[in-house]
């Protein structure tokens, strides 16, 4: 994997450089917003670490301006701001997910490996079931049946359906929905198709979180 981190702090930058290397991953650090809008338009990463305090610039701009560029890498944000208004921020402007500083290295490679892994895919994730209960989508297939009984779905519905169960126990925002879901929406907003898709697979599946996006959210045990 190569990996381009954005951090300005020397101890987490060697910390993580380090770790990196040792996990056998290419990793590519520099420390300003500006010579990171230049590597990440020369190369190809598969993701991106970004801090959001940076010395000559403000990481949601930088990650706004990386997404209008056409830049798709998934980014992980980590940072020390922790309120609900700086995740949402980071959700709206593109972010894939979103650490709290201080973490524990474990979480962090769990997390890169989880963004990188739902942007790109890999054999074994094309082949995954995905359960919710009765409900059953089969990502190779791209089936879904619930109770054993088939459910025919738009491809846009199956993909809203997979990014929602892939993510189990996040909210994902609505921006973070459009923009993986409804890149080019013909007219259909993100609510009609969640309630098409509600409609299809029963109610219970997806929940509403009231100003910011929609879940999965699975019961202990599932």
């Amino acid at each position: 994997m190569k990996i381009l981190m954005i951090e300005d702090d020397l101890a987490i930058g060697k910390a993580l450089l380090s770790v990196f290397q040792d996990e056998g991953h290419v990793a590519v650090w520099v420390r300003m917003a500006g010579q990171a809008s230049e590597r990440v338009l020369d190369e190809d990463f598969d993701a991106v670490l970004l801090d959001l305090g940076l010395p000559d610039g403000d990481g949601i701009a930088l990650l706004a301006a990386m997404r209008a560029r056409g830049v798709t890498a998934p980014v992980l944000i980590i940072t020390a701001r922790d309120s609900l208004e700086a995740r949402l921020a980071g959700f709206n402007t593109g972010a894939d997910d979103y650490l709290i500083k201080p973490f524990e290295i474990p979480e962090l490679l769990v997390r890169l490996r989880a963004i990188v892994r739902r942007a790109g895919g890999s054999a074994d994730a094309a082949e995954a079931l995905w359960t919710f209960g009765e409900l059953v989508l089969d990502e190779g297939r791209m089936l879904v049946a619930r109770a054993g009984v088939p459910v025919a779905l738009s491809k846009t519905e199956f993909a809203l359906l997979l990014t929602l169960m892939k993510q189990s126990d996040r909210v994902l925002t609505r921006a973070e929905l459009e923009r993986r879901v409804l890149p080019h929406s013909e007219g259909q907003t993100l609510d009609v198709h969640i309630s098409n898709l509600r409609k299809k697979i029963g109610d219970g599946v997806i929940r509403t979180v009231r100003g910011v996006g929609y879940m999965v959210q699975r019961a202990h045990g599932d």
